[in-house]
């Protein structure tokens, strides 16, 4: 059974869109209630040919994802969302019964931005929404970052350009880049990077940074060199 905690009445209200897909009508409906009584614009799926429908005219600002799905699976549909460009800048949150290190990794790996198993707390599901979400507003701040010749950064567009090519990162990769780009040189450690991108003291392992800074070095291609691992301690990023 899902722990149905009472809703915290300090939850920030928003006008931020978010799709759930699940294909367990007790869990879609309990995560839909819950979600719009927090205040977001919310669309429940019970599989994910209709959520693929659904985003051809709509763009939430976060979809949670059930992997186990009666059509197509879950990773299946965030590998897909990743690579269109049109969806790869929205956030995914898994939401599975699946809790083995290999299941979470995989869909990290995909490029989901957080990963919820089932049972789950109300109150804890609702704060890591709003944790991911807030991941992926617009920065208030210019501000402009080059390495070498072939890296161009601007922060307040959330745009990164590699040899004159846009690359297109998720949110979470974004903002680890941009941690490491606010000091050249300086070692980010992996709780570091875990508390910049809201993933702290929720039982995230330390494997998670890893991943994402593989798929950053992957899409940065010849610039991925730039980030520096240093054995045993973190992550820093370096002409």
């Amino acid at each position: 059974m899902i722990q149905s905690d009472e809703l915290s009445d300090d939850l920030i209200k928003s006008s931020k869109k978010v799709a759930v897909v699940d294909d367990e009508p007790d869990i879609l409906e309990l995560v839909v209630i819950n979600l719009k009584k927090a205040g977001y614009v919310t669309n429940g799926f019970e599989n994910g040919n209709k959520l693929l429908k659904y985003l051809k005219n709509n763009k939430p600002d976060l979809v949670i994802l059930d992997l186990m799905l009666p059509d197509i699976d879950g990773n299946e549909i965030c590998k897909y969302m990743k690579q269109k460009k049109e969806y790869s800048q929205i956030p995914i949150i898994m939401l599975t019964a699946k809790s083995e290190e290999t299941d979470k990794v995989l869909g990290l790996e995909l490029g989901a931005d957080d990963y919820i198993t089932k049972p789950f707390s109300i109150r804890e599901f609702l704060a890591r929404v709003k944790a991911v979400i807030r991941r992926g507003e617009p920065l208030v701040e210019s501000d402009v970052v080059k390495l070498g010749d072939d890296f161009f950064m601007d922060i307040q567009k959330f745009e990164v350009i590699v040899k004159n090519e846009k690359v297109n990162l998720t949110t979470t990769e974004f903002k680890i880049l941009q941690l490491l780009t606010s000091r050249k040189g300086w070692v980010f450690t992996r709780e570091q990077i875990l508390n910049h991108i809201d993933l702290s003291n929720k039982g995230v392992l330390d494997r998670t940074v890893d991943v994402h800074i593989k798929n950053l070095r992957d899409k940065l291609g010849p610039a991925g060199k730039y980030i520096k691992n240093i054995r045993g301690v973190g992550y820093k990023i370096e002409d």
